[in-house]
């Protein structure tokens, strides 16, 4: 078998697992899994990014109120609160699944400047570790931007792949992967062209974090789904339209119905983030449910 074979294998396997819940779980939901139509209800994780509270609400408050909203989880750009994130993660059971690689757009693994890549790296290994002591199962990552003649589409692609490379045996050994996120960056700006520079890494421990509302803007977002395939781990939930840009979940133009038949095409289970905001958190939990899980 060869070494992408094995990737995609690792990736199937571990899916439910690195989401943050248990085959165990799901077992005692046999309907989450058979339900016929595009349902993908006990098989996509509900989180919010960032931070969203109230003033003077302590986290762990915060935390317990998301639960009872019916959030899974949260994904941190905060790694210097890492440590209190995770006190109140394990107090109150509330996951934080993931940590966005902060940084990345001005100290970028493309950058011209080998000393700036070099930051750039380092940046990314810390915050593997700040994943881990979080308890989460990845890093985001934005790995580069097309800026002009000495960044390149072709230096994007190799710049970001060489530095990624480096910190992989760092990946595997905590077991936390590097997600790259699909942005306006000017790069792989098509699905077959992010899906083979996923490939190109040809390891287990990369993988896709598609933006759902992001890539609207290029093609389809079912159709991102469909070509990218089981290399995509974990979602954000964004909306987008030609006449009112990002927008509330469901008025802009993504096609919720076909991106909830892609997903569960692709046999999709794993954390679905919503960036941005809604009328408020209580309306965001609602419209993830009719628009994405489809209760």
């Amino acid at each position: 078998m060869n070494t992408l074979s094995t990737r995609r294998s690792f990736i199937r396997q571990s899916a439910t697992i690195l989401a943050g819940t248990s085959i165990a779980s799901a077992a005692e939901n046999p309907k989450a899994n058979t339900t016929a139509g595009p349902n993908l209800k006990g098989r996509i994780f509900k989180a919010l990014k960032g931070s969203k509270r109230e003033k003077g609400e302590t986290l762990e408050a915060f935390f317990t109120r998301l639960q009872g909203l019916g959030y899974d989880g949260l994904e941190s750009g905060r790694a210097g609160e890492a440590a209190a994130y995770r006190e109140a993660s394990t107090k109150t059971g509330f996951r934080i699944h993931g940590l966005v690689n902060g940084g990345h757009w001005g100290v970028r693994l493309s950058d011209p400047d080998p000393a700036v890549r070099e930051k750039g790296r380092v940046n990314l290994e810390r915050a593997l570790m700040n994943a881990h002591l979080l308890g989460g199962s990845s890093v985001l990552l934005v790995p580069g931007k097309v800026n002009g003649a000495k960044e390149t589409h072709e230096h994007v692609w190799e710049r970001s792949i060489e530095q990624v490379r480096k910190v992989l045996p760092l990946a595997s050994r905590i077991g936390v992967r590097v997600l790259i996120e699909t942005v306006w960056n000017g790069f792989c700006e098509s699905p077959e062209t992010f899906r083979d520079y996923i490939d190109d890494f040809d390891s287990p421990w990369v993988g896709a974090y598609f933006d759902i509302g992001n890539m609207q803007k290029f093609a389809p977002a079912h159709e991102w789904i469909r070509i990218l395939g089981n290399r995509t781990v974990k979602l954000d939930v964004k909306d987008w339209g030609k006449k009112n840009g990002f927008c509330r979940l469901g008025e802009g133009d993504v096609d919720w119905d076909k991106v909830r038949q892609e997903l569960k095409a692709i046999d999709f289970s794993g954390w679905a983030t919503r960036e941005g905001s809604d009328g408020s958190i209580e309306d965001t939990s609602k419209l993830i449910d009719e628009l994405l899980i489809g209760i």
